[in-house]
């Protein structure tokens, strides 16, 4: 009987493409075909990749390059991103189930604009910085200097790896890093396809490398390699955890993207002829796997039954299904096991007594007969202290509860282990801006969501997460401060004249 033959991927070590005896089956969301192969990377192979990083750090064949050459060189690899833009989206939702209109504007139209933004952060930061200081207790010249850290490593997640790769590898190229990228198992391949096209552009042998693996194994032996200088990590808070316990054995410096369920405040004026849709976007956008979605939404009790209503009637309009189809709302979520996840999260719920208003299980349908399909769901008769309205769920599920007063809504918001994100739909914007200001967490969207920008900076509060990515600082997380005293008062006739004469004066 004849087989359809898919296409085999190696990882990419050292500028090399690189096999493994075992392989990881990569399968569509979808249909539960097979889509293609990946090797299966050992911790050998996380070895490989790390003495390849530092023998290429070392060799200054990129951490010695000038911060022009650095930025011409990631320009054109932004530049290809945008011109593969159909390619690389094949790529990525191939695995991971986004639909075609999504990674168009998320997904993988997001990478070009955000390689970009990294490329022109290798000209503009500031890496020398000369500081006035008073002549007491000796006349000197200080410097303070932001060297690249060394070999970096990055572990991906599923949900948006391409992209959540980038603000990882971005700002470690644009320091003058080498980096190891370990994507997650299920969603590789488009993580290879810019490591590919880096080295195409003229990023040295060693600089960016792709090793795929288990996290147990791979990710576990990143986190605790004696010669890995610093990890970046977006995954779930239990992860991040080990991963910062298996760091402290070398106290290599940690970033961490964690969990979340986000809050959404819906103050009493808000106008509903966008809030409802406002709502629905920021919860079921990529069947609710995504971080900062806002799954937990606070509605006024005057206005609850109209919100609610309106929120059905509207979600009930969410086409699901192919998500090759342009016009297709949703898509599955990525995995049987993740499917099985959302629906023992929903039959907990029931069993709190809460109430599916829409939704709470898979649809039905000939066309949903295979793949991993969650319908989207809104549940009511839900208390601030149930595990569906405490724990981070990552299905297109939210839920609404109702409050009082504006001082309960922020305190049920703030009373949660997650930090990451908050929003308010309102339309009195001062008090909008002061409810705002009050919610812990490390972005907070008024009248909006999902809104990313790579110029401002991302990440939690409390257990969302350590550090930021993006911003005009995203670059502080992958070098080291350095000050140097340069002593001009004990041998000042030997110095060199135009030295004393360009040393900063103290004010």
């Amino acid at each position: 009987m004849a087989t359809v033959s898919v296409k085999h991927h190696q990882m990419f070590i050292d500028g090399k493409d690189v096999d493994a005896a075992e392989v990881y089956e990569i399968r569509s969301p979808a249909t539960e075909e097979l889509v293609a192969t990946m090797a299966k990377g050992s911790v050998e192979h996380a070895d490989a990749a790390v003495d390849a990083a530092r023998r290429a750090f070392e060799s200054g064949s990129w951490s010695r390059k000038s911060q022009e050459d650095r930025s011409a060189i990631m320009t054109r690899i932004a530049n290809r991103l945008g011109e593969e833009l159909e390619e690389i989206i094949e790529l990525e939702t191939c695995a991971n189930g986004a639909t075609v209109r999504q990674a168009t504007g998320f997904h993988c139209g997001l990478a070009s604009p955000h390689f970009l933004y990294f490329a022109e952060q290798a000209l503009t930061y500031e890496f020398e910085r000369a500081v006035a200081t008073k002549p007491y207790p000796t006349h000197s010249v200080n410097t303070i200097v932001r060297e690249p850290i060394g070999v970096c490593a990055a572990i991906v997640p599923w949900n948006f790896p391409l992209v959540l790769g980038i603000w990882k590898i971005g700002p470690a190229l644009a320091a003058g890093n080498s980096i190891v990228v370990k994507p997650d198992e299920k969603t590789p391949l488009s993580l290879l396809r810019l490591a590919q096209i880096a080295h195409e552009e003229g990023v040295p042998d060693g600089v960016f490398n792709i090793v795929s693996g288990d996290g147990a194994e791979v990710g576990a032996r990143l986190a605790s390699h004696p010669d890995v200088d610093k990890i970046a990590f977006t995954g779930s808070t239990a992860i991040g955890r080990e991963i910062m316990r298996l760091a402290s054995g070398t106290v290599k410096k940690v970033s961490l993207e964690l969990g979340g369920k986000a809050p959404v405040i819906m103050l009493k004026d808000a106008d509903l002829s966008y809030a409802i849709d406002g709502a629905l976007f920021g919860c079921m956008l990529y069947s609710g796997q995504i971080c900062e979605s806002g799954t937990r939404l606070f509605v006024h009790r005057d206005k609850y039954d109209e919100v609610v209503a309106k929120l059905v009637d509207r979600a009930s309009t969410i086409t699901l299904g192919d998500p090759t189809d342009f016009d297709t709302d949703m898509g599955p979520v990525v995995s049987g096991r993740q499917r099985d996840r959302i629906l023992s999260y929903l039959e907990q719920a029931k069993a709190d007594g809460a109430t599916f208003a829409l939704g709470g299980g898979a649809p039905d349908g000939d066309e949903f007969a295979k793949g991993y399909w969650i319908s989207p769901t809104i549940i009511t008769n839900v208390t601030n202290d149930m595990q569906i309205a405490r724990e981070e769920i990552f299905g297109p599920v939210m839920v609404v509860i109702p409050y009082d007063t504006v001082d309960d809504a922020v305190a049920m918001a703030n009373d949660n282990e997650y930090g990451l994100t908050a929003g308010l739909w309102a339309s009195d914007l001062e008090e909008a801006l002061e409810v705002g200001a009050r919610l812990r967490a490390g972005t907070v969207w008024i009248n909006n969501w999902h809104a990313v920008d790579p110029a401002l900076p991302f990440g939690g509060y409390k257990q969302s997460g350590v550090g930021r990515e993006l911003g005009p600082g995203a670059l502080d997380e992958y070098t080291e401060s350095k000050h140097v005293h340069l002593d001009l008062s004990t041998d000042v006739e030997r110095l060199p004249f135009d030295l004393l004469v360009s040393a900063p004066q103290p004010k």
